[in-house]
């Protein structure tokens, strides 16, 4: 009988090691992500990495007084600012496009969509992403 505990334990201590390292593994792997694919795909497209390109944020908001609100912040910010209704949508009936010139980089886009975000929310918002024109395209 004791053979039998001796064998479950082993089996355990296999099967817990083997999820470890499966862990290990995955942990290891680069993180791939939206803004990182986005950002792969206008490099492929022809952007130059080290030349600022305009990228465009939108946020989606409540209300008027809000989009002005998170507009008037940008525009200080140094983003070039427009607020425009939006019909389709009962619940942000109003969106804030915001331009700044930035090189394609991923932590610098996901420090902007970080402010973005906490900006939005703050009002009753939602950051509702970005894009950017692909080169000689327009």
């Amino acid at each position: 009988m004791s053979w039998l505990y001796v064998f479950l334990l082993l089996g355990a201590a296999l099967a817990i090691g083997r999820i470890w390292f499966q862990v290990k593994k995955l942990r290891e792997q680069p993180v791939d992500d939206w803004d990182a694919r986005l950002i792969e795909r206008l490099r492929r497209g022809g952007a130059d990495p080290f030349r600022p390109i305009d990228v465009d944020f939108f946020v989606a908001m409540p209300s008027e007084s809000a989009a002005a609100g998170v507009a008037e912040r940008l525009e200080a910010e140094g983003f070039r600012v427009d607020v425009r209704a939006v019909s389709e949508s009962t619940e942000h009936p109003w969106s804030v496009h915001a331009i700044k010139p930035m090189q394609l980089n991923a932590d610098g886009i996901r420090s902007v969509s970080t402010r973005l975000r906490e900006l939005a929310a703050a009002q009753g918002g939602r950051y509702d992403g970005w894009t950017a024109s692909q080169p000689g395209a327009g």
